[in-house]
């Protein structure tokens, strides 16, 4: 079972739960779970107008192993106005445009926007 939380955060509000969105998935292969502005497609939706995340932004897969990745897709510009990175505990990395990382436990994966103090926070937690 993948469970995932998001919170947007924007300046003052930072640390804040308020409107906290919840989605989870068994671990099956092909099991998917998307991240981003297009709420036909993505079970965790954020803002229409925070452009920096695209329509569909993260993408969770379940591999044939019940193991998970997050791949962080490429949009319609050929430059990101966000970046995106992997928490898990002391631990942190960058996510490459386009790039896809494996997942194991729990941890947090933040996109930011370039362009002003807001982003986009989703807590996932495996549970093997």
């Amino acid at each position: 079972m993948l469970e995932l939380t998001m919170a947007t955060v924007s300046g003052t509000e930072e640390g804040a739960t308020a409107g906290m969105l919840m989605a989870d998935s068994p671990s099956e292969p092909g099991a998917v779970l998307r991240v981003g502005r297009d709420k036909s497609v993505c079970r965790l939706a954020t803002p229409d107008d925070w452009l920096f995340v695209s329509r569909v932004h993260l993408e969770f897969l379940c591999g044939p192993e019940g193991t998970w990745q997050v791949s962080w897709l490429r949009g319609s510009q050929d430059e990101p106005s966000s970046e995106v990175r992997l928490v898990i505990g002391e631990y942190a990395q960058s996510i490459a445009y386009g790039g896809t990382v494996p997942l194991a436990g729990s941890g947090e994966i933040i996109v930011l926007d370039r362009t002003g103090p807001r982003s986009v926070n989703v807590g996932f937690y495996h549970e093997a």
